[in-house]
This record gives structure tokens, sequence and C-alpha cells, in this order.
């Protein structure tokens, strides 16, 4: 398996692909050919979660022996998550909800950054790479946190968080300013997601720093969803739900579902899109957006338009207007055409916006997009829990209510599997207003134990453990400021 960039000719091994992050010409890496793989579902339906992973992944990580990518699997999927099933798939009424939020930092990205660590450990090792990383980190909130706890004391890495200061909730901010670990650095910045994520990729591509770099003994890497070590572990989980429908009796073998997914960064439902193309039987992708709504107009119109008002939104980890993953959907839906790629990219990058051809549109009919404002977010989390007795987050809030969209539309029965992106609790204050329609008052951790009493759930030991650590990372800078941090972090070593 080799990986070639969205935007040149550059092929990589996947061990290389993994330690690089981002393509020298800015482009993100894809498989040179998607493995085509026999589904034996009577077979498959009793593996465990980590069995599943090794027989999907060691297809997109063959430069591995299989008793290393199986070891590193092992260690990753293990009892750091609260479950054995690693990802549960709940049925509520007609509702399918896949739960991604067992991990350490109760949020999906766990699913993936639980396994990166070790497989670019390894990848270093084989590679013979002397040099330190430098994980570079722009996060709308979960990232963070998730990248923070998988790489905290690792010899020879550092990881360096950048998160949107006034963007992210109070837990998620707690998340990361208290992670410890001496390799570990968090900074807010005075801006947004898209800008703390412009800057790192700028840095990504910046020939003379990563020379300057080079000659201080580090090389830069990535623990967001552009690097393959972070997007293709999400494929996995969708095996693993369509399987459990069929072991629980719900469809039959063959049978087709939907999948919901809320979409910010569009890695995730990128990953389904993935799996769609491996020989999973899916019917629509249903692309659920907040208020930042960016990816609805692209997929109903095929004009991709940043030149829009950011809104901060009740489901942060979505708040994103430079969707990066959408790149490599791009590459496939144009024919994996080098030149078309960049010419969007520049388009978007000059003029904020680019037009999908209209003999490219045809490939956007996998797709179903609508999106859900605050209202309507709060509204559905009232909703679950009256009807359902189901706390769910405003990110999977947003998920149910373009689900019920998409039904009134099309009055499709396919059996749906609907994402469920992080706990309720990362988000205490927006779900005790949605179901109690009163104003959240004193701190997050009071307000965890009223919503614990009210709901009769119990608050996730992440949570309490929290409330008695101490703040470590409580720097906020300028965008501009980027550089010069990294610089000073890295001067004396």
């Amino acid at each position: 398996m080799e990986y070639k960039s969205t935007r040149g000719n550059i092929r990589l091994t996947s061990t290389k692909t993994l330690i690089q992050g981002l393509s020298d010409d800015g482009g993100l890496f894809v498989p040179v050919e998607f493995p085509k793989l026999e589904w034996n579902f009577k077979e498959l339906m009793n593996k465990k979660y980590n069995e599943l992973a090794f027989y999907i992944l060691k297809n997109y990580f063959n430069d591995f022996d299989e008793n290393t990518l199986l070891n590193c699997i092992t260690k990753a999927y293990d009892d750091k998550f609260d479950t054995k099933e690693i990802a549960p798939l709940v049925k509520k009424d007609k509702f399918y909800f896949l739960e991604l939020f067992h991990g350490p930092t109760l949020a999906f990205k766990d699913m993936a950054l639980s396994l990166f660590p070790y497989l670019l450990k390894e990848a270093k090792l084989k590679e013979n790479i002397k040099k330190e990383i430098v994980i570079l980190t722009a996060t709308s909130g979960d990232t963070g946190k998730a990248a923070l706890e998988a790489f905290r004391d690792i010899e020879g890495i550092k990881i360096i968080v950048f998160y949107p200061s006034k963007g992210v909730s109070n837990i998620q901010r707690l998340q990361m300013t208290t992670q410890e670990g001496e390799n570990t650095f968090v900074f807010g910045i005075n801006g947004n997601f898209d800008d703390a994520q412009r800057a790192v990729k700028e840095i990504f591509s910046d020939v003379h720093f990563n020379e300057e770099i080079d000659k201080r003994g580090y090389a830069l890497s990535s623990a967001n969803s552009i690097n393959i070590g972070r997007l293709f572990p999400q494929i996995v989980y969708y095996f693993y739900a369509y399987l459990k429908l069929l072991k629980m009796g719900e469809i039959s073998e063959g049978e087709y579902v939907n999948i919901v997914v809320p979409t910010g960064n569009f890695g995730n439902i990128l990953a389904a899109y993935y799996a769609k193309k491996m020989g999973l039987k899916v019917n629509k992708l249903i692309c659920a957006s907040n208020k930042n709504n960016v990816l609805y107009d692209f997929l109903r119109s095929g004009v991709y338009d940043i030149r829009r008002n950011f809104y901060t939104t009740i489901s942060p980890s979505m708040d994103i207007l430079v969707s990066s993953n959408l790149e490599r959907f791009l590459y496939d839906a144009c024919g994996e055409d080098e030149d078309i790629i960049r010419a969007l990219m520049r388009d978007l990058k000059e003029f904020g916006c680019f037009k999908l051809s209209e003999k490219y549109m045809d490939s956007l009919k996998d797709f179903y997009a609508n999106f859900a404002d605050d209202k309507e977010t709060c509204s559905e989390i009232r909703w679950a829990f009256l009807n359902l007795r189901y706390l769910i987050d405003p990110h999977t809030a947003v998920a149910l209510n373009v689900y019920k969209k998409y039904l009134k539309d099309t009055d499709d029965d396919t059996k749906t599997i609907i994402a469920s992106t992080a706990s309720p609790y990362k988000f205490v204050a927006s779900v005790y207003k949605a179901i109690t329609l009163k104003e959240p008052y004193g701190d997050e951790f009071m307000l965890a134990d009223e919503l614990s009493k009210l709901t009769k759930t119990s608050i996730p030991k992440q949570i309490v453990e929290l409330n008695n650590k101490r703040v470590l990372h409580n720097k906020v800078i300028d965008k501009g400021e980027i550089y010069d941090v990294i610089k000073d972090i890295l001067k004396g070593d």
C-alpha cells in the first residue's frame, strides 16, 4: 500500500506517511488504490472490536509486519475504554446510536487517537528516525485533549495543541489546560478553529521554517485527521456497527443502511464514505451541520464558500468553515485529477470559494445534507430525553435533528446508524439548559451533579477527576504568534 498526495505525484509508504502527516506540496495523502475486501459477514459478525480493526487496517498499514500491527491494536483498544464493546450500538425506539465516546477523553477522537501513537512510534522505529517528532495540532475542542492524552510522556515526541480560546466548552478547555506530561504544550488563540488550522497548515508547507526545525533535530507531524493514522482507524467502527445490526437481527446480510454523521472537518463522514468504497452496504451518507453550514450548501449546490459569518454554537466541535478532509473527497470525486484539486484549493485560498464543475456534480449523490441551529439542537436534546429516555450531547442532537429532516424529505425507511460523538457531560451547561429550560447556574461540576440526579445517569469519572486538577496551560496568544511559540518550545533542545 502506497499513499499519494491529492496535489501532486508524491508517493510514500504508510510508515513515511504516518510520520509526515501532510504532503510537502500542501496536499493530503490518500491510498494509491483502495483495498477491495471480501466480506464474510457471518464470520466477521463475532469478531471483537480489536480483531475487526486488525482485519481492516492491515490493508492500509501493510508495511508493518502483522504481529507489530496486531500488538499496536491490542494496546489501543483495552481497558482505557469503559466498555468491552469499545463502540456500543444502542437502539432507542427506531433509532440506532453508535456510541463513540467511551474512551479516556469522552469523544470519538479517542477511537483513532488511542491507536495512532503506537503506529507512529513503530513507524519511527521502522524508518530509523532519530529526530524528535513534534506533533502540531489545531483543535475545535475534542482532538486536542484526545491527542494530548494519547501522546503524553511518549519518548521522542512532543505535542503542541492550539485551540480557539472562546470556541470550546468549559469542560473541553479544562480537559486541555489541566493536561499533565512533560512533552505537552497547550495554547488558546484569539480566533476561531479555522484560524488555528490555517496557521498550522501553513507551517507544514513553510519550507524555510521546516529546514530550521530540521537543523534543530525535529520533524513535524500532525494528529489531526489530515494524518492517515487518525483517519483510517475511523473506518473500523462503521463496519462494526453494521455487523452489530446483523448480529442483533435488525438487518439481513447484504441489506443497505444509512449513516448520519455530525460533521465539521469532514473527517468522520469521509471515513464512512471510504467504508462504502471498501464494500460496506451504505445507501446514503447524511451530513449533519450546525449553523456553520458551509458543507450543507456545498453538497446541495457544488459551491463551497467560506465568505460568510462564523458562528459560535453549542456544538463547538463543528464550528468550522474550512473542512480540511473535503479535499480528499474532492480528489476522489474529480477522478483523481491533481490539477483540478490544486485549482480548487487555490481558489479557496485566494477568493474564499470554489465551484465544482457540473460534470462532477453527480459525485455528490451519495450524500444528503442539512443543518440544525442552536434552538433546534436544544429541542432535540430535550426530545430525546423525554421520548427516548436517552441523554445526548449537542453534536449528536444535530445529527438526530438532521436525520428527522431526511425522513421528512425522503420517507426512506432504511435502517440508519447515528454517530454519537461525545458524552453529554462534556457540554453539561447546554444539555442542562435544553432539558430543564432553565439557565445554568454555578460551575460545570455542580451542574453535572444536578444533571446526574435529574436524568439518573452517571457522571463519567473523567469529569469527576477533572474538578480536582490544576490548570497547567493558561496562555492565550494571537494567531500570528504561533511560529514564535513553536520556536521557543524547541529552542532549548
